[in-house]
């Protein structure tokens, strides 16, 4: 069965671009335009193997997503990468201080999307683990 990515991102053609990556590396997806809906899904029971969120989503934003499932022990498992165009590197810390398993800058190529997947998921292995 393959695995499911979730991805959170205001941007349809970004969502689009993200799709076509993850299904030519193996990976079923499932596109959200804002974070309300996987939030929902989430709490009703549902949940990918691996979330991929865009920081800058309208209503709720990514890093308030990402806060959500990190106090919740059920999702303890679950990679979240971050994607966003801010590329600062005091900003990058702070969203891997916030539980992020990864941070990918826009554009992302399909070789750093695998690659940030490989890496969040064994990050996250290792934190549930402790």
């Amino acid at each position: 069965m393959k695995k499911t990515v979730w991805i959170v991102d205001d941007d349809a053609d970004v969502r689009d671009v993200l799709h076509t990556m993850l299904k030519i590396l193996g990976y079923e997806s499932r596109e959200f335009g804002d974070a309300r809906n996987p939030a929902q899904a989430l709490m009703a029971g549902e949940a990918p193997d691996l979330l991929i969120v865009d920081i800058h989503i309208p209503v709720v934003n990514g890093l308030e997503l990402l806060s959500f499932i990190r106090r919740k022990p059920r999702w303890v498992h679950m990679p979240v990468i971050i994607l966003s165009s801010e590329s600062e590197e005091e900003r990058v810390e702070q969203v891997m201080r916030m539980g992020a398993d990864g941070y990918v800058f826009k554009p992302v190529t399909i070789e750093e999307l695998e690659m940030a997947i490989r890496s969040a998921s064994q990050r996250r292995r290792a934190v549930a683990a402790q």
